[in-house]
C-alpha cells in the first residue's frame, strides 16, 4: 500500500446553465478580456460541445467545441489558474478531442495567442501544427496580439 495520497480523477461532464456562475469565476481569474456569461450561454442554447471538468465536486476546468460537417473548432480551454499545470488541461483536451472524433470531424482547429506558451506547449505536445496566423486577433492592454492558427488532423 502507498502512502502517497492520489488526487481525485477528473470528472467531466456536460456544461450546464447551472455552472456558469462557477465558469465565469474561472474566467475572469484567468483571462484580461474574458468571455461574457452570454457569450457562453449562447454556445449552450446553440448547441456547442460544452463541457466541464472538476474534482471533489468542485469546477476546475472548461471547454467548448463547435463541430460541423467534418472539422471542428475549439473555441475555449481554460483551467482554472490554481489547479494549471496538474495535467487538467491535457485531459479536457483529449475529452474534447475524442468528442470531435465521435462527431466524425477530420481536423480539430483552434487560435492560441502567440504569448501563451503554456498552452502552445500543451497543444504540440498534442499533435497540433502551426498554420498561420490571425494578426491583431486578440485584445491586449494598449492594442492588439496575433494568435497563432493550430490544427490537428483526427
Amino acid at each position: 500500500m502507498s502512502a502517497i495520497l492520489k488526487e481525485p480523477a477528473l470528472d467531466i461532464r456536460p456544461m450546464q446553465e447551472a455552472d456558469l456562475t462557477a465558469v465565469m469565476e474561472i474566467e475572469r481569474q484567468s483571462y484580461h478580456y474574458p468571455w461574457t456569461r452570454n457569450i457562453f450561454s449562447d454556445c449552450l442554447h446553440a448547441g456547442y460541445s460544452c463541457w466541464v471538468g472538476g474534482r471533489s465536486g468542485i469546477i476546475e476546468c472548461y471547454g467548448v467545441l463547435s463541430v460541423a460537417i467534418g472539422e471542428s473548432h475549439l473555441l475555449n480551454l481554460c483551467v482554472h489558474p490554481d489547479a494549471q499545470q496538474q495535467g487538467i488541461g491535457r485531459k479536457m483536451l483529449r475529452h474534447l478531442i475524442a468528442i470531435a472524433r465521435r462527431h466524425d470531424a477530420e481536423v480539430l482547429f483552434l487560435e492560441v495567442r502567440r504569448s501563451n506558451t503554456s498552452a502552445r506547449t500543451l497543444y504540440e505536445t498534442e499533435g497540433f501544427n502551426e498554420l498561420g496566423t490571425r494578426r491583431d486577433y486578440y485584445p491586449v492592454a494598449g492594442g492588439r496580439e496575433d494568435a497563432l492558427i493550430l490544427a490537428r488532423t483526427l
